[in-house]
């Protein structure tokens, strides 16, 4: 019996003693483990805190395009030719700038600020860079020719998105992109051609319309209808709606389907009774028909409506 109980003594003492072990070893994995993420944080402090390449790149994972300009500014400063800082600052002047729908001036200080630095980037880029950055500086011009009230820069757009894409950058945005700088140029053919290749990538009822828009313009009703029909059955946007409804109603006033024309028109001005596109396009539907007192009234309208309206100030001033 005394021996079971010296057995037993030694096999407790054994058991305490790996258990006192455990305890030890999970002892230290715990402070290392804490030693290396306390090195990390302190790291990685020091980094977001530095106006290095590392903080540049850590806040763009991020999102931080504030926080990246300014160190991109910041390592400008010190070394003016640094193509990465020149690159990320460009980047991220383009972002701040899309971020700025409502102060145009400051929309457009931004633009300026990455066109000026993605151009200059370019000229000693690195080779597996140069597409992106074309690309960057591309979306700058498009965006920047859309916030003007002409389409000044739609030539650059399409300059640089096509330079993105024979250096082998791609990505889905680019036909649509290229199609809508196409359309402002006046070029039909190319911008249908691009439409068409944004087609086969994502259907959109944006997409949809401007196709339709560009058949118009090209005198192709018939194919244009098509293409309305289908945006008008996917759209929720009121604004497209709209113009795809004044699109239609054109048509079929070209089609003397005048039944058709006024219930577009009207659709209009279901959604917005104050459109002086409706207005106007009856007018013209009124005055196909022959009723002229009709026709100026709708003419009338318009002006009131949008007091600066080509179309409707001709039409009144050719019947007086």
């Amino acid at each position: 019996m005394l021996g079971k109980k010296r057995a037993y003594g030694r096999v407790a003492r054994k058991d305490s003693r790996i258990v006192l072990r455990i305890i030890i070893l999970a002892s230290v994995l715990l402070l290392i483990a804490a030693a290396v993420w306390l090195c990390y944080r302190l790291t990685r402090k020091y980094v977001r805190n530095s106006n290095s390449v590392s903080a540049l790149y850590n806040y763009w994972e991020e999102g931080d395009n504030k926080k990246v300009y300014e160190i991109a500014d910041a390592i400008l400063d010190r070394s003016p030719l640094h193509n990465t800082a020149r690159t990320m600052r460009g980047f991220s002047a383009f972002k701040l700038g899309f971020a700025e729908p409502d102060d145009m001036t400051q929309r457009q200080t931004y633009f300026d600020r990455a066109i000026n630095d993605l151009r200059v980037a370019l000229q000693t880029a690195r080779r597996d860079s140069v597409g992106q950055t074309e690309y960057v500086l591309g979306l700058t011009y498009f965006h920047k020719d859309k916030s003007s009230s002409f389409h000044y820069y739609a030539d650059l757009a399409v300059k640089y998105l096509e330079d993105a894409r024979e250096h082998g950058y791609k990505s889905d945005d680019i036909p649509e992109l290229l199609g809508l700088s196409y359309a402002d140029l006046g070029d039909t053919g190319k911008s249908l051609e691009s439409f068409t290749e944004a087609l086969l990538i994502r259907e959109s009822d944006t997409l949809l319309y401007n196709i339709a828009k560009q058949y118009f313009k090209n005198g192709d009703g018939a194919v244009a209808k098509q293409y309305l029909v289908r945006a008008l059955q996917m759209s929720g946007d009121d604004d497209i709606l709209i113009k795809s409804h004044f699109i239609l109603g054109q048509i079929y006033t070209g089609e003397k389907n005048y039944s058709a024309a006024k219930s577009e028109f009207e659709s209009i001005l279901e959604k917005n009774v104050n459109s002086a596109d409706a207005h106007y396009g009856l007018g013209v539907l009124y005055e196909q028909q022959g009723d002229m007192a009709k026709a100026r009234a709708e003419w009338r309208t318009c002006l009131k409506l949008q007091a600066e309206y080509p179309a409707a100030e001709k039409k009144l001033s050719e019947i007086r």
